[in-house]
């Protein structure tokens, strides 16, 4: 009988292990500075004059504080800050109402079809937002009996340049009812089934025993879908003409009107102020968002 030899606890790795996870490091780290130096770059930028950014350096000759106030004051940032604040708020919304039923009817109700729906759903994970951008301008426009138009949808504006434009089309997509649909999928049916019994409504089982148990999926596709609409420019520009309208990302367009006299410091400020929620955001939620991102799985 021939004995196997067992390594011994706290024995070396192997050469070719050791050299796979260094590798590896060095992958990530340089996969993280390229991204964070643009940022860097970004608040470094923020506190400089007009002539050290015509002859580039990385560091400012001095802070430059002034920069954040003359930024601020230039256009009425407070408002586009509000706009953008209300439209993140309205789509994230909007979005967990539509996607959490959706996602729930389709992992836990026997509806008909749901496979070919939910096949559908993954295809269209695969559509480029530019495809639709030119139909879904046309039905904003076509909407009945608003701005303007009669019941036919025609002889008006529509939802252009309203908040209901600006909101329900982009307040749900088909990654969010994907994900939580999956996740929906991994909870026992026991429980439905428990509550059934118990003489609960098909909404409550939903609300009130389902729902609860994936906050996680929740915390992640607000954490998208705010991220997604403080960050929106296109669709906006495409269907606002009026300044009271006009979200935070289409008001940093102000200081580059003229290409050849762009206030880079200026810029610079405004974009570190407009990106500076999402950091706090992502800090909070982080825990919640990991967790979510990695309990995601292909299950059903």
């Amino acid at each position: 009988m021939t004995s196997v030899s067992l390594p011994a606890i706290g024995a070396a790795k192997p050469p070719a292990v050791r050299a796979g996870r260094i590798l590896l490091y060095v992958v990530l780290t340089v996969g993280a500075l390229l991204m964070i130096v643009p940022f860097v770059w970004m608040v470094l930028t923020a506190f400089k004059s007009n002539g050290e950014i015509a002859k580039f350096s990385w560091l400012p000759q001095e802070l430059r504080w002034r920069n954040f106030v003359d930024a601020m004051q230039t256009a009425p940032f407070l408002r586009y800050f509000r706009n953008s604040l209300f439209i993140a708020v309205g789509e994230t919304a909007f979005t967990l109402a539509v996607c959490t039923t959706a996602g729930y009817a389709l992992a836990k109700l026997p509806v008909r079809g749901g496979k070919a729906l939910l096949n559908y759903f993954i295809v269209l994970l695969m559509v480029p937002f530019q495809i639709i951008l030119v139909p879904l301008f046309l039905i904003v426009k076509s909407i009945p009996l608003f701005g303007g138009n009669n019941i036919l949808g025609q002889g008006g504006i529509g939802w252009l340049n309203s908040w209901w434009g600006l909101i329900i089309p982009l307040g749900a997509a088909p990654l969010f009812t994907f994900l939580a649909r999956q996740f929906y999928v991994s909870l026992p049916d026991q429980l439905a089934q428990a509550a059934r019994v118990d003489g609960l409504g098909e909404f409550g089982i939903f609300w009130r025993i389902m729902t609860p148990l994936i906050k996680p999926a929740l915390i992640t596709i607000a954490v998208f879908q705010i991220e997604a609409a403080w960050n929106g420019f296109l669709w906006p520009l495409m269907i606002t003409t009026s300044d009271e309208m006009r979200p935070l990302q289409l008001g940093l367009a102000i200081f580059s009107q003229n290409p050849a006299e762009i206030q880079w410091p200026y810029l610079m400020a405004g974009t570190a102020l407009a990106t500076l929620p999402m950091i706090v955001l992502f800090v909070f939620a982080q825990k919640r968002f990991v967790e979510g991102m990695a309990n995601v799985g292909i299950k059903g």
